[in-house]
């Protein structure tokens, strides 16, 4: 399926989780975060309320994803009395607990942390979501292992705990997208586009052969459509332009192989699409900050 190979690149980055209790009559109010950001019920119910206006219900096994720069509360349900204020994520590397209220007493229980899912350095698949986005996983019990999984690998701190965590992640993110595909999400324009044959054509044939001699008049032609008709609904879709997405995915293909170390810079060059070395150095340093040769020694 289209979206497996759309999935198969995608570079995902957690950061220390918590586990945070909200006791009855209590409130966490959280700044807008710094990027995306995950709330998964592991115990109770409430809502998540926008300080903006709008709020979604919390029951056990959702998933709330809160874009960059929304600040929001978690509530349990009934009346509010109290709250506690975060102002900055708690410093460290590992997993901490917040509690709001007493401890010990009902109301509710989340894993809540931060996550980057990017195809390439700059697409982030969740970039332009504009509200929360909601998901329940009380039929899929296997997301509650993963967040309890990815708990107690945080908390450890062990030797390739980022890999696995990442890993496990990864798993997450697929049955989001699941849900959503089904649901037809409005909210990621990509998602939706992907369901459109004449984009999906397009994208199929970037994501099979990234190094062929893309142009905006050849993946118009895939997606039987008019050059302009073709980049207008891809940039609206995926919030670049097609040779954009093109270079995107050369980018991270050539990182993916340079971390491998099964080719030299010269065949790396060649297998994304660049006709001499020099070149492909320069793209890839001006997107990655460091040579090919220095990205490889890091």
């Amino acid at each position: 399926m289209l979206l497996d190979k759309l999935l198969s690149n995608l570079a995902v980055e957690v950061q220390p989780f918590a586990v945070c209790q909200v006791s009855n009559g209590w409130r966490l109010r959280l700044p807008g975060p710094s990027g995306t950001m995950l709330h998964f019920v592991l115990e109770g119910g409430g809502v998540i309320r926008c300080l903006k206006g709008g709020q979604h219900p919390l029951k056990p096994y959702s998933l709330s994803v809160v874009p960059k720069g929304l600040a929001h509360t978690l509530e349990p349900h009934g009346r509010i009395f109290d709250e506690l204020r975060i102002d900055s994520p708690p410093p460290g590397d590992k997993v901490c607990h917040i509690a709001a209220g007493p401890e010990g007493e009902s109301g509710i229980v989340l894993s809540c942390g931060l996550i980057k899912v990017k195809y390439g350095e700059s697409l982030g698949l969740f970039d332009h979501l504009h509200d929360i986005l909601t998901a329940d996983f009380s039929e899929a019990p296997q997301v509650k292992e993963i967040f309890s999984s990815i708990v107690s690998e945080q908390s450890q701190s062990l030797s390739g705990s980022d890999t696995i965590t990442a890993s496990l992640m990864t798993a997450c993110v697929v049955h989001l997208l699941r849900q959503l595909t089904e649901q037809n999400e409005e909210q990621l324009p990509w998602l939706v586009a992907l369901g459109d044959g004449r984009l999906g054509r397009a994208i199929d044939k970037i994501l099979e052969d990234p190094a062929a001699m893309h142009s905006v008049e050849s993946l118009a032609n895939v997606a039987s459509m008019s050059r302009s008709a073709f980049a207008e609904k891809f940039t609206a879709a995926f919030k670049h332009s097609p040779m954009q997405f093109v270079h995107q995915l050369r980018m991270f293909r050539s990182a993916k192989l340079l971390h491998e170390d099964r080719y030299s810079i010269d065949e790396i060059a060649h297998k994304i699409g660049y006709s001499s070395r020099s070149h492909f150095s320069e793209a890839f340093k001006k997107q990655y900050g460091k040579s090919p040769a220095a990205y490889r020694a890091a």
